[in-house]
């Protein structure tokens, strides 16, 4: 079927103007009109002046149909390809702790404050000897200019 200036009447109905004077059309015969200017051979600024459309606005309006469609064709190829973005979640039964035995005594408590020549302060409370050395390394490892 090929459709020509012909098959569509006159002028594009207008629906809207709002304040900005910007008008609204008809979407059906707007959508017609789009329709014919993608027919091969027709020229979309001669159906613009029968309609009464800049012909720069036809063309943007036919890349727009034209990219929409190219969109909904990727489309349900991505969904296919692409993996799932959700990760599944698994509830496990909750582990039994056994009770923990502090190798020092329940009255001593070690609290730690360093400052370091960057201004950052640190201070460690109520640790056990694992973290502490652990905390000890790691700040010997690092090299912090003084601020």
């Amino acid at each position: 079927m090929t459709l020509n200036s012909a098959d569509l009447p006159g002028q594009l109905r207008v629906v809207r103007v709002p304040r900005n004077g910007k008008r609204w059309f008809n979407s059906v015969e707007k959508e017609r009109l789009i329709d014919a200017c993608l027919e091969p051979g027709v020229s979309v600024a001669g159906l613009a002046l029968a309609h009464g459309i800049n012909a720069n606005q036809l063309r943007k309006w036919v890349k727009l149909r034209q990219d929409r469609k190219a969109t909904e064709k990727a489309l349900p190829v991505m969904r296919s390809c692409a993996p799932s973005a959700f990760v599944p979640v698994v509830e496990t039964a909750p582990m039994a702790r056994l009770p923990t035995t502090s190798a020092r005594p329940p009255s001593a408590c070690v609290r730690v404050k360093a400052s370091l020549p960057n201004g950052v302060r640190l201070e460690l409370e109520d640790v056990d000897a694992q973290v502490l050395s652990a905390m000890i390394e790691a700040l010997g490892r690092c090299d912090v200019p003084a601020g």
